[in-house]
């Protein structure tokens, strides 16, 4: 009898304890997640796009979108954003001060992952979109001296008018890593605007080549400006990736397999139209993201 009095007693307590914790998971999931980005076009686009994959998988959604660059990664290092779109040579370069130097972008990738572990974070699979440092003539100019890559630019130079920022001259992985990699680029003239400017200057015939990021929108129009090939390799990978809290990933178990499924279609041409209808054609990067997830994550 005394065995039977304390079993139910012990039920009792158990139940009790039970129903009065929270539970967690629960809990947990039903809190928004906060989805954050830089301040440029693409990490607007990329980062509403994640938001939307999110929000069809049944998540709440807080967006803190437009943080400044140099104090996103604290950001989601303290909590104060969950995920947002980073790029693998950049949390190598920037984020843990190491050389991505004759880097593959599969090392570069395992690097940020591994790297990033230590401030209880991690990144997911990098999408097929880079990011990365260009050159860029107008058409005009790559099909008048057959200027298709880096090599050619090098041995063609004295003929280009170039249109630099004054910290592209200086830094070690800009005109000075050129020189290395490729020889001296003696360029005709070399003159510096304010970044906002190159392409006006392009467009407007003042200059033939400039330093561009490989997905600018304005690169979509082949008409307008050529790409140069980097045929040495001088610059790293900078491949999408979501940067994500360890913990984030635990209370939602659909993140990770949900926006692997969005990276895998943002290949460097995807970014690049994106980018365009945003920063040529005028539309809202809402309304751009809008539109792609419509059409290509149902």
């Amino acid at each position: 009898m005394k065995k039977w009095s304390r079993w139910l007693a012990g039920l009792a307590i158990t139940l009790v304890v039970a129903f009065a914790l929270p539970v967690t998971g629960n809990a947990t999931s039903s809190k928004p997640i906060i989805v954050g980005s830089k301040s440029f076009t693409e990490s607007k686009i990329v980062s509403e796009i994640y938001a939307l994959a999110l929000e069809k998988a049944g998540y709440k959604v807080t967006r803190k979108q437009n943080i400044s660059n140099s104090v996103v990664f604290r950001a989601v290092q303290s909590g104060q954003v969950n995920v947002y779109p980073e790029y693998t040579g950049t949390i190598v370069d920037a984020y843990l001060k190491q050389s991505t130097a004759n880097k593959s972008a599969s090392q570069i990738a395992a690097a940020a992952k591994k790297g990033v572990s230590k401030y209880k974070l991690t990144t997911l699979t990098p999408a097929p979109g880079n990011d990365s440092q260009g050159i860029a003539v107008t058409t005009k100019v790559a099909k008048k001296y057959h200027i298709y890559t880096l090599s050619e630019l090098q041995k063609k130079a004295s003929k280009i008018r170039f249109v630099s920022q004054g910290e592209f001259d200086q830094r070690a992985d800009a005109l000075p890593g050129m020189n290395k990699k490729y020889g001296k680029f003696n360029f005709k003239s070399s003159k510096d605007y304010d970044d906002s400017l190159k392409y006006k200057i392009l467009s407007e015939g003042k200059g033939d080549a400039a330093p561009v990021s490989t997905t600018d929108g304005q690169l979509a129009n082949g008409n307008k400006y050529t790409l140069l090939k980097d045929d040495k390799h001088l610059w790293p990978a900078y491949n999408l990736v979501p940067l994500v809290q360890k913990s984030t990933l635990k209370d939602y178990p659909k993140l990770a397999s949900t926006l692997n499924r969005v990276d895998k279609k943002l290949t460097t041409k995807v970014l690049t139209q994106l980018n365009k209808k945003v920063d040529v054609d005028g539309q809202s990067y809402q309304t751009v993201a809008k539109n792609w997830f419509n059409q290509n994550m149902k």
